[in-house]
């Protein structure tokens, strides 16, 4: 029995031996997995203390603030909290029982080095223990935020002197008297003074002039209509003053413009009537353009105003400016009229049919336009206006006599004026045409005009 009580106790030593280095290596195997730097995570509430103001806290027990300990080849103690680097030998002193580490024996070449290699990585950051405390991070950041702070203090200072604010400017609007007015509130100022007895004929030319540029744009022109302003400048086309029925006429054609609203009132107010007979009476020759203005503003894509512009003799009345006396400048002005009608028509018959443009077709069908102008021998008319001097006025009407060639072509082959007049022109143009190439300009525009020329020739002959 003493022998086995003795070979126990032995046994019991063993093991006691066995569970100390286990617990060694364990310590050591454990110490590998602890990170080589220990981040520091500082919380907003940290900074700021119950006032709401910047403050360091000391927070000693905080888990996350761990002391970076870096061992050297003698034992040294490891205080609670420290972190080692990886690969240091850690122990456990069984008679203190604190924890100690050191560098390897055999790697204090490389532990250099690794230093070494640590501090160029980091650059001038000085990796101390003692130089990066958690309070002393934490004293850093709320520098920063004081820095922050004072910067936008500024920066918002700056901004006060450059700018006034909102509401210091409402209220100098408001000492101003300044009032923003909507176009139909400017509209109905205007009116109201072209409709006062008390305006002086000045006065109601400027409301005119400022009206006209209201009116062309489409909204303007439909709340310029409800307003009763279409009716008063329908009126105003019988006034004895040139001046103000020239402008009447300016601002009906700007309300008439690419509106067909407008135009179904305008004309079912008598206004074509009106402007037909400005135009055929003796008027001075800003009236007629004016009222040459409206009235085209009002045929352009509207196949009922041309129809009744026929049947009211509208095209004998264009023909009668050719005989009037310094109405020279209406006569290119007509053509071009008379050439965006037909076209107008050709077009729509040449383009895909629907629904709506099916009804629209019928209508224009019932435009007996070519077929008055023919019989009226515009042919005539509008070739002689080739001999006119500007380049641009003959674009215009060479436009016209091509489009009028498959109506007037017999006319035009017995017309031995016209083909002196093509021939001069054509080497006229050829000789600006080749000025024009050997300046570079091979699509030149006298170049479009020569072709214009060779073209109606070519149908001639």
């Amino acid at each position: 029995m003493p022998r086995r009580a003795g070979l126990l106790s032995t046994a019991a030593r063993v093991n006691l031996l066995l569970l100390v280095v286990s617990a060694v290596f364990s310590w050591s195997s454990l110490s590998d997995r602890v990170p080589e730097f220990a981040l520091t995570k500082i919380e907003e509430s940290d900074i700021k203390d119950d006032s709401g103001k910047e403050a360091v806290a000391e927070d000693d027990a905080d888990p996350e603030d761990l002391e970076v300990f870096y061992p050297t080849d003698q034992w040294q103690t490891l205080r609670p909290g420290q972190a080692v680097p990886a690969g240091s030998h850690v122990r456990l002193n069984l008679q203190t029982g604190d924890r100690e580490v050191k560098l390897p024996d055999s790697e204090n070449g490389k532990s250099d080095a690794r230093k070494e290699s640590r501090r160029k990585r980091l650059g001038k950051v000085d990796v101390d223990s003692t130089s990066f405390t958690s309070q002393e991070l934490k004293k850093a950041l709320a520098k920063m935020k004081e820095s922050e702070k004072a910067e936008r203090k500024a920066h918002e200072e700056e901004v006060r002197k450059k700018f006034r604010p909102i509401e210091q400017l409402k209220e100098e609007f408001e000492k101003l008297n300044v009032k923003m007015e909507t176009d139909y509130e400017i509209m109905v100022k205007l009116i109201s003074k072209f409709n006062s007895s008390a305006s002086t004929l000045d006065e109601k030319v400027a409301a005119l002039y400022d009206l006209e540029y209201y009116v062309h744009q489409v909204d303007n022109a439909k709340d310029f209509l409800s307003m009763g302003g279409l009716q008063l400048m329908i009126h105003g086309l019988n006034s004895t003053e040139a001046k103000l029925k020239e402008h009447a006429a300016f601002v009906l054609g700007a309300a008439l413009s690419s509106n067909p609203k407008v135009q179904i009132e305008a004309i079912e107010g008598g206004a074509l009537q009106k402007l037909l007979v400005i135009l055929a009476t003796e008027q001075p020759l800003a009236v007629k353009k004016k009222a040459l203005f409206a009235l085209s503003s009002m045929l352009r894509h509207f196949p009922y105003a041309q129809q009744q512009f026929l049947k009211l003799g509208g095209l004998q009345v264009l023909r009668s400016l050719f005989r009037q006396k310094g109405m020279e400048t209406l006569h290119v002005r007509v053509v071009t009229l008379l050439y965006d009608l037909i076209m107008e028509k050709m077009l729509l018959e040449g383009s895909q049919h629907g629904d709506h443009l099916e009804e629209k077709l019928q209508q224009y069908r019932q435009v007996k336009l070519v077929p008055a102008v023919v019989e009226q021998d515009w042919c005539a008319v509008v070739s002689n206006l080739l001999a006119m001097p500007e380049h641009d006025s003959r674009e215009k009407v060479l436009k016209m006599v091509g489009v009028l060639m498959a109506f007037c072509r017999e006319r035009y082959r017995g017309d031995q004026a016209l083909s002196t007049t093509l021939g001069l022109l054509r080497s006229e143009y050829e000789e600006l045409a080749a000025e024009e190439q050997r300046e570079g300009d091979k699509d030149g525009y006298f170049r479009e005009l020569l072709g214009s020329v060779n073209t109606i020739i070519q149908e001639l002959s």
